[in-house]
């Protein structure tokens, strides 16, 4: 489980599905039993204390209307996508349930900033344009290769990486099926690699919460 301060206060945790129903008895415990009302993106819990806790339903998984049923949704195996790309590289695979059971990871050469000023920065400026084009060129191949044939089998597609990088790639439009399946989460990855690959599953199949504790009395 980890946690980060969330903008606007309160903190996100990410949740393994099946310690979520652990998560809340624990919330219930440090705030009292909370109520809980449906929302877009899960449920909210709002204790007596004013304490809230949202809890983000992970990518693909059904609406729920209360927290059983949000539990049971979140841990049952789903297929999903996974587009991780950077300027330089991409990994493409499908999970099912928590194991990676398609993969491929490619990287290609795109030439680091140059501190040379006049022609030469321009030039070494259009050279790196050129060499990211075609990196992204490859992994919308790579994409087109292994995910499409089996879109219709997949709940979401999680995207990871630079958001520019992921944006480019999905924009070819033989990719349009894929696309509409981009879940709203970002995933913060380092260059795409196998192991990077196969730790982005958790992440993406993580329950996002937000918490807001009470304000303090005065």
């Amino acid at each position: 489980m980890s946690s980060r301060p969330a903008a606007g206060g309160g903190r996100w945790v990410e949740v393994d599905p099946g310690r979520v129903a652990r998560w809340v008895e624990g919330f219930a415990g440090r705030h009292g039993q909370p109520s809980v009302s449906v929302e877009a993106y899960g449920l909210l819990l709002t204790a007596a204390d004013g304490a809230t806790a949202e809890l983000h339903a992970p990518p693909g998984a059904p609406a729920a209307a209360d927290v059983p049923a949000f539990v049971a949704a979140a841990t049952a195996p789903r297929r999903l996508g996974l587009l991780l790309a950077r300027k330089g590289g991409v990994a493409v695979g499908i999970a099912e349930g928590a194991e990676l059971v398609v993969s491929k990871v490619d990287t290609r050469y795109v030439q680091g900033r140059t501190a040379a000023g006049g022609w030469s920065q321009q030039r070494f400026a259009r050279r790196r344009d050129n060499q990211t084009k075609a990196a992204l060129g490859d992994a919308a191949e790579l994409a087109v290769r292994l995910l499409m044939p089996q879109v219709t089998t997949l709940a979401a597609l999680v995207c990871g990486g630079d958001r520019r990088a992921v944006d480019t790639v999905l924009a070819d439009r033989r990719l349009a099926p894929l696309a509409a399946l981009r879940a709203d989460r970002l995933l913060d990855v380092p260059e795409p690699r196998h192991a990077v690959l196969v730790g982005a599953i958790a992440a993406a199949r993580a329950v996002q919460v937000l918490v807001r504790e009470p304000a303090p009395p005065r």
